[in-house]
């Protein structure tokens, strides 16, 4: 099975700025982080709901708990949110406050004001892709992406595992990249 793209510093300014070309530009940012900054696949984006990322306060909840039926694996789960997603989630919420004042609706807002399914995620990052030039991404190359940074920075396998909401670690080890410059950085370290 083809992994997916991960992308550059390069193709990632330009997705961040043919995303700040588009309409709806704070909800895609989003989208965008919560691929990148948590690995949520497609389906769990698509199923989020308002009041799974904001408390009835307005505020970003610290960890977001995704129902069975959220989730791949049909598994409830947990999802922790970083500082920098939560600055994704306030812009968010800045730009368009009335929208997250009713907890049961979809988070993420389709141009028909209805959700988004998984699949019209996954389009999503497609069309976004294409604009920029990126081949090989796709709506998995947020996960892969935030998998294989925590890999760089040192992270324990099994702490991804955990952060991938993994059953099996060897499924884990797939979405972690390497290529020669990480081996001789390994071997100098030794």
């Amino acid at each position: 099975m083809k992994q997916a793209k991960l992308l550059t510093p390069a193709e990632q300014k330009r997705i961040h700025a043919i995303i700040a070309a588009h309409r709806y530009s704070a909800r895609n940012r989003a989208i965008l982080a919560i691929s990148f900054f948590a690995g949520l696949r497609a389906c769990e984006i698509a199923g989020l709901k308002v009041g799974d990322v904001f408390g009835d306060d307005g505020a970003v909840r610290d960890t977001i708990y995704l129902t069975a039926d959220q989730t791949k694996g049909d598994e409830a789960n947990t999802v922790l949110v970083s500082k920098r997603l939560e600055k994704a989630l306030i812009a968010f919420a800045t730009t368009y406050p009335r929208h997250i004042t009713n907890p049961n609706a979809a988070l993420f807002f389709s141009a028909k004001r209805g959700g988004f399914s998984a699949q019209t995620i996954v389009n999503l990052f497609a069309r976004f892709y294409a604009l920029a030039g990126i081949k090989g991404a796709s709506s998995h190359s947020g996960r892969r992406q935030f998998l294989t940074e925590l890999a760089d920075k040192g992270i324990n396998v099994r702490v991804i595992q955990a952060l991938a909401r993994h059953k099996d670690m060897s499924t884990t080890q797939r979405y972690i990249d390497y290529n020669e410059s990480k081996l001789r950085n390994a071997i100098e370290l030794g």
